[in-house]
C-alpha cells in the first residue's frame, strides 16, 4: 500500500496557499470597490427592511404567541375530536390575539401618555417666554453689579451677532433649497418606514405562522452542512443567542417600565413639572444600560431647572434614589446576571455597537458582545483542552510558565520562582 501521509501534506499546503491568494485578491476587490459594495448594501437594506421589520415583530410576539396556542390547545384538545384541527385554531388564534394584543398594548400606551406629553409640550412652549424673561431679568440684574463682565459679555455678543449674520448671508440663504429638499426627503423617508412597518406586520404574521417549518427546514441545512457534533454545537450557541436577547431585552422593557412609572408616581407626589414627559423619557432611555439613566436625567433636570432650582434638586435626588434601586434592587430581580459580563465588557460593548449602530446598538450591545464572547472563550477553551490544558482561568493568574516535568505538566506560578523565594526570605527579618 502506498503511504499517502506526503501528498496529503503537499495538498493541505496547496490548497491553504490557494485559499490565502483567494483571500487577498477578495480584499483587494472590497477596497478597490468599496463604494459599489455600500451601495449595493444599502439598495438590499432598503429591499430587505420590510422583512427586517417582519422578524423583529415576530421574535418578540413569538413568546405570547406561544403561551396563548398552549393554553387554547389544552383547552380544546379535550372538547374536539380531531388534535391536528384544534392544534390548527390555537395557532391561528394565537398569532391573531398575539398581534392585537401588541397592537392594543401600543394604543393604550399612546392614549395615557401621548396627551399628557403634548400638554407639558405645549405648557413649555406657553411658558418659554416668561421663562426667557425672568432668566434674562436675573442676568441682567447680575450684570449691573460686575462692569467687567458686562464688558465681556458685550463683546461675545458682538461677535456672536457678526458671525451669524454671515452664516445667514453665506449658508443658509444659499442653501435654502437643499434644505427644503432635506426636509421633504426626511418627510418621504418617514412615510417609507411607515410602509416598511406595514409590511412587516403582515410578513410578521406569516413567519410565526411558519415559524417551526423555518426552524425544522434550518436545523436540516446544519446538520446536512456539518457533521453531527459541531452542529449540535451551532444549535447550542443558538439556543444561547436567543436566551441572551430574548431575556435581556424583555427584562429591560419590563425594568424600563417599571422605572418610568415609579418616576411618574413620585414626581406626581413631590408635584415637580412636566411629569408625564419626563417619566416617558426617563423610562425610554433606561432601556440604554449603563449611559441611559444619565441620557434621561440630564436635559430632564435642565428641564425642571428653568422651572424651580429647588424642584431640580429633588428631581435629581429622585432619579439617583430611582436609579440605586434599579441598578441592586429591580434590574438584578428582573434580568439577573443573565449575560455574565462585567462592568468593563459593558461599557466597551455599548460604546462599540452604539458607535457602529447608533441608539439600536446600544439597546442590543450588550447581549450581542455576550454572544460573541461565550464564542471566544469556548473557542479559547477548546483550544486549550486539544494541547490538555487546563481552562481555569484563576490559574493563569500569576502564571510565569508552563515547564514538562516527567511527562506532566506543572504551572509554575510567580510565588514558586527561585529568586521570588529568595527575595522573599531576604525580607523576612
Amino acid at each position: 500500500m502506498k503511504n499517502n501521509g506526503p501528498l496529503k501534506k503537499y495538498l493541505y499546503k496547496s490548497l491553504a496557499g490557494a485559499g490565502s491568494i483567494i483571500i487577498c485578491i477578495l480584499v483587494f476587490f472590497a477596497m478597490y470597490r468599496f463604494d459599489q459594495i455600500v451601495a449595493a448594501y444599502n439598495l438590499m437594506k432598503g429591499i430587505l427592511m420590510p422583512f427586517i421589520y417582519g422578524a423583529v415583530i415576530a421574535y418578540l410576539l413569538t413568546p405570547v404567541c406561544n403561551f396563548i396556542e398552549r393554553h387554547l390547545f389544552c383547552f380544546l384538545e379535550s372538547r374536539m375530536k380531531k388534535p391536528e384541527k384544534a392544534h390548527g385554531i390555537a395557532g391561528a388564534a394565537g398569532i391573531g390575539l398575539s398581534m392585537v394584543f401588541s397592537l392594543l398594548v401600543i394604543y393604550l400606551l399612546i392614549a395615557m401618555v401621548m396627551p399628557q406629553v403634548f400638554l407639558s409640550i405645549g405648557s413649555i412652549v406657553t411658558a418659554f417666554p416668561s421663562m426667557v424673561n425672568k432668566w434674562s431679568a436675573w442676568i441682567q440684574n447680575y450684570l449691573q453689579d460686575n462692569e467687567i463682565v458686562w464688558n465681556y459679555v458685550n463683546q461675545f455678543i458682538d461677535t456672536v451677532s457678526v458671525n451669524v449674520e454671515s452664516w445667514l448671508e453665506t449658508k443658509l440663504l444659499p442653501n435654502m433649497q437643499t434644505i427644503v429638499s432635506g426636509v421633504s426627503a426626511g418627510l418621504l423617508g418617514a412615510i417609507v418606514v411607515m410602509k416598511n412597518i406595514l409590511i412587516g406586520l403582515i410578513a410578521a404574521i406569516y413567519m410565526m405562522g411558519n415559524r417551526r417549518k423555518f426552524a425544522a427546514q434550518a436545523k436540516k441545512l446544519i446538520y446536512s452542512a456539518f457533521s453531527v457534533r459541531h452542529a449540535n454545537a451551532i444549535l447550542d450557541e443558538c439556543r444561547l443567542i436567543d436566551r441572551m436577547f430574548g431575556g435581556f431585552i424583555s427584562g429591560k422593557l419590563i425594568d424600563s417600565l417599571i422605572i418610568g412609572c415609579l418616576c411618574f408616581f413620585f414626581m406626581s407626589i413631590l408635584n415637580l413639572p412636566y411629569s408625564m414627559l419626563i417619566s416617558v423619557v426617563v423610562g425610554v432611555t433606561n432601556i440604554i444600560p449603563f449611559f441611559g439613566p444619565y441620557i434621561g436625567a440630564i436635559p430632564s433636570a435642565i428641564l425642571v431647572l428653568t422651572v424651580n432650582p429647588m424642584q431640580c434638586l429633588y428631581f435629581l435626588i429622585l432619579i439617583l434614589l430611582l436609579q440605586q434601586f434599579d441598578g441592586n434592587f429591580l434590574g438584578p430581580k428582573i434580568l439577573g446576571n443573565s449575560t455574565g459580563l462585567s462592568s468593563f465588557w459593558v461599557l466597551f460593548s455599548i460604546l462599540v455597537f452604539g458607535g457602529l449602530l447608533g441608539f439600536v446598538g446600544m439597546i442590543i450591545g450588550v447581549p450581542a458582545f455576550a454572544v460573541i464572547y461565550d464564542l471566544v472563550k469556548k473557542c479559547a477553551n477548546y483550544l486549550l483542552r486539544q494541547k490538555k490544558l487546563t481552562t481555569d482561568t484563576d490559574t493563569y493568574q500569576e502564571l510565569v510558565s508552563i515547564e514538562q516535568d516527567g511527562g506532566q505538566l506543572r504551572y509554575v506560578q510567580n510565588a514558586d520562582r527561585p529568586e521570588r523565594k529568595k527575595e522573599e526570605q531576604e525580607e523576612t527579618p
